[in-house]
């Protein structure tokens, strides 16, 4: 995985309002929530909502459907645990040591 593609994911989950949506899908599992739900759970405006959920949409760290007249909102798991992955890697592997610039 391409490290910009990475802090992109994460960069938009530096944001308060996003990564409380995206720990909520989380928690909901590979159901989801609709948008509605999502909304009163985290008691902020739906056009607030919106432009937070278009942001983990475009990283590509959630999902949606529309079923009917609801919209859907899912964690893409795959999406997620590449990202994990990435950042765990070699985890505990050690570091090679660099030559010294002094000498």
């Amino acid at each position: 995985m391409k490290i910009e593609v990475v802090a992109s994911r994460l960069a938009e989950l530096g944001n308060p309002a996003r990564l409380r949506a995206f720990r909520l899908l989380v928690q909901a599992g590979d159901e989801g929530l609709p948008v509605g739900e999502i909304q009163a759970h985290l008691k902020i405006p739906s056009s607030t909502l919106s432009h937070h959920i278009a942001h983990l949409v475009s990283a590509g760290l959630i999902t949606q459907t529309r079923e009917g007249r609801v919209l859907r909102c899912r964690v893409d798991f795959r999406a997620t645990a590449e990202v994990l992955r990435f950042l765990m890697n070699n985890c505990c592997a050690g570091v090679v040591a660099t030559p010294s610039a002094e000498g």
